[in-house]
């Protein structure tokens, strides 16, 4: 990055190959739509793009293989919060403005079920 002479910001040439990387590197991640499918809970066809799928299983298989026990029932607490978010129960949390007390009580009471085992098992010693 540097000023030219008449005090305009440039991209030298090497700072835009940068760029470029980067940007390339942001419209593949775009096109894989994992992104996409992981906000919208679409477990079923996450599971079966080979973008998320091998990733995913190279992740599993090197956790199996270190025996990493913790991060493995960590991982399947998020996927299992992750996946229990598009159940029918979570819809109507939320009706029109309102927050439905009496189900988010037993939502709540999940969550900090899970995050509290989660807790524990991050400061236990193995």
């Amino acid at each position: 990055m540097a000023w030219n002479s008449c005090g305009v910001f440039i991209l030298m040439e090497d700072e835009m190959l940068t760029f470029s990387f980067v940007t390339s590197v942001s419209d593949f991640i775009t096109s894989t739509k994992v992104m996409e499918q992981i906000q919208e809970v679409e477990a079923t066809v996450l599971f079966t793009n080979p973008w998320f799928l091998v990733p995913f299983i190279g992740l599993t298989g090197y956790m199996i293989h270190k025996q990493a026990w913790r991060d493995i029932i960590i991982l399947i607490i998020f996927i299992g919060a992750w996946y229990a978010s598009s159940t029918e129960y979570m819809q109507p949390l939320v009706a029109g403005d309102e927050l439905q007390l009496n189900r988010v009580l037993s939502v709540a009471l999940g969550g900090v079920v899970a995050l509290g085992l989660v807790v524990y098992l991050l400061i236990s010693r193995d």
